[in-house]
């Protein structure tokens, strides 16, 4: 199987070439950076496409700036929604397997019970709205092939994001305030890579009746940012003062669920796949950024 990785400088694209590159695979890989690959050419993307004659394409490409795509809106859709509506046009008319990554945020954290993929979406931001179209542009084009995995509050070794944030301030300062009343399931990247991985060996994949679907994936557990916070100083031994605040107190644009807690069960027993709970995965993070300053 030849396999194309779009966003491959990101965070689940970087790992999953990371693990690709530390396990033997039956498959061949292209990680496709935006430099080589910009979606927003269509054109492009669908002669690039039609030349490799790829199998799979995973789509890990997206604009995440869930603040920035409040003013940004057309840049946020053609990268959530509009190019992945490309990709999913392209993958139907050459009969390619596609799996797009989406997020949490299509919910708006209403609901007191954990979310499974019926529950009704109801996106507050612009990012979660451009997600949640690309989620419906896959649907409408490809009743069979597709997989669209939601996940939550990624974080890995590589790159800007909330663990490696958190690592640097609480070095750096004395004192942090961090919010406390949001709440959901912290995903490390390489733990998401792995279920990829994985879901590329299975048989099912491959079927010709296989229909498209939506899956939950994140890691067991839940906490808020300021638990999340505490968690990472207290596993990377700083001492750091973090203390709880009200997400009022801490003006932003665009509006962020409340709670979204995702059920795995879909994920895990369609696959069979075993799911770590999020202080183990950080953990093994922490880990992996210490190995990797040695």
């Amino acid at each position: 199987m030849l396999v194309l990785v779009t966003g491959a400088a990101g965070q689940l694209g970087l790992s999953l070439n990371h693990l690709v590159d530390q396990n033997k695979s039956n498959h061949q890989f292209i990680f496709a950076t935006r430099e080589l690959l910009d979606l927003s050419d269509f054109k492009f993307i669908r002669n690039f496409i039609k030349k490799n004659q790829f199998d799979v394409i995973i789509n890990c490409a997206a604009y995440t700036h869930v603040e920035k795509a409040e003013s940004e809106k057309d840049k946020a859709d053609l990268v959530n929604h509009l190019s992945v509506n490309n990709l999913a046009e392209i993958a139907n008319d050459s009969g390619i397997k596609l799996i797009h990554i989406s997020t949490d945020y299509v919910f708006d954290g209403s609901k007191n019970e954990t979310y499974d993929e019926t529950d009704l979406t109801a996106p507050l931001n612009v990012y979660g709205q451009t997600k949640l179209d690309g989620e419906a542009a896959i649907l409408s084009k490809m009743e069979l092939n597709a997989i669209i995995i939601r996940t939550s509050w990624v974080y890995s070794k590589y790159g800007n994001n909330f663990v490696d944030k958190i690592l640097n301030l609480t070095q750096k300062k004395e004192k942090l305030t961090i919010i406390s009343d949001q709440i959901g399931s912290p995903t490390n990247a390489k733990d998401l890579a792995g279920a990829i991985l994985c879901i590329l060996n299975k048989k099912k994949f491959y079927e010709d009746d296989f229909h498209s679907e939506i899956f939950h994936y994140s890691n067991d557990g839940e906490c808020s940012w300021y638990h999340f916070a505490k968690e990472i100083a207290n596993i990377a031994g700083t001492k750091c003062d973090i203390t709880p605040i009200d997400s009022r107190d801490y003006p932003q644009k665009a509006l962020r669920p409340k709670c979204v807690l995702m059920d795995n069960t879909k994920i895990q027993n369609y696959f069979d796949l075993k799911i770590l709970f999020w202080k183990d995965s950080l953990k093994n993070c922490i880990q992996d950024l210490s190995n990797s300053s040695k």
